[in-house]
């Protein structure tokens, strides 16, 4: 037996709770881990609410991410004591995740975990950070360099924005950091922010074409604030977009793109390819500090971890949420 947050649902509605599950339950897969911990994601908060339809089949045991030690495996790649990271893939989904003290997933799924982290590290990170790494390696993959300008953030008190900031600063970017959260503006300053700037400045409907400002962008927002942001984006430029915090409309206009050269880059983090991953758990391990995490990452147990999904939901979260699944 171990223990899981599990999602079901009947006649009356959802339910939440923390329960006992028998290992037989486990779904199919040919690595088991021992998951030392997870995350909440926006996504998992809105599985454990139910406000959006997350969860594809019932019972589900929610976390989009986890990090353990392989405890069993047929698969060729990975041996029990193997120390592991998996982000997506639907998992937390329509196959069992990473909030339960064990899993049994597809060994394709999993990326080593890098030295430079331990698994709590790794969840600080989560499919947050990696997110973040995804964009960030796509402004760069674009030859976006430092000497080019200042690169945008959207939703930089967020798990991804947070992450993003520190990493851009890292690669010696200037960083302008939008949020909705102004008093945040020493945390933003502390990842390597030089300017803070009020989400409110690109939160409405915005002229097609606007003052060139931005190098690059990293976007966690969607809806109006990408189109001003593409529409503020200098000429060549490039925006990674990864988000829709705000809303999955895009109330944009091809001018950037035709008038400008712009660049707008979709980051996918659930079924990116491995190599992709890898990447940028690279980055990561690379350019950002260990002990930076701690400035950005708040800890939860087990018997928590369903008041801070709310807690999410409400907009009242900084940065990330690591769940030690055994406590």
């Amino acid at each position: 037996m171990f223990s899981a947050l599990l999602v079901e649902k009947d006649e009356a509605g959802q339910s939440v709770s923390l329960t006992s599950v028998d290992e037989a339950q486990l779904p199919e897969g040919n690595v088991t881990l021992a998951v030392e911990y997870s995350t909440l994601n926006y996504k998992d908060a809105l599985a454990i609410t139910g406000k959006s339809p997350i969860v594809r089949k019932y019972p589900m045991i929610p976390g989009i991410d986890l990090a353990g030690i392989v405890t069993a495996s047929t698969h060729a790649h990975w041996s029990p004591g193997d120390r592991a990271v998996l982000n997506g893939w639907g998992v937390g989904e329509s196959h069992w995740g990473g909030l339960a003290q064990r899993a049994r997933v597809d060994g394709d799924w999993l990326v080593p975990l890098p030295a430079a982290f331990t698994t709590r590290q790794a969840m600080a990170l989560g499919t947050a950070g990696y997110t973040a790494a995804l964009c960030v390696d796509a402004l760069l993959h674009h030859g976006l360099r430092p000497d080019q300008g200042e690169v945008l953030v959207t939703g930089s008190t967020g798990g991804v924005g947070s992450v993003a900031v520190a990493l851009l600063a890292a690669a010696g970017f200037t960083v302008a950091a939008a949020t909705g959260k102004t008093s945040e503006a020493e945390y933003l300053r502390g990842l390597g922010a030089a300017t803070v700037l009020d989400r409110a400045e690109l939160a409405e409907r915005g002229k097609a074409l606007q003052k060139e400002r931005w190098a690059g962008v990293v976007d966690a927002v969607g809806s109006h604030t990408l189109a001003n942001a593409c529409a503020q984006t200098r000429y060549g430029g490039v925006v990674a977009a990864c988000g829709l915090a705000q809303g999955m409309d895009f109330a944009g206009t091809v001018a950037p793109f035709i008038l400008r050269g712009v660049t707008l880059r979709g980051i996918d983090s659930v079924m990116a390819p491995t190599p992709r991953r890898t990447e940028a758990w690279a980055r990561l391990a690379e350019d950002l500090k260990p002990e930076a995490l701690e400035s950005i990452t708040q800890e939860v147990g087990s018997t928590e971890a369903i008041a801070a999904a709310h807690r999410l939901m409400d907009g009242t979260v900084r940065g990330r949420i690591v769940v030690d699944v055994n406590r």
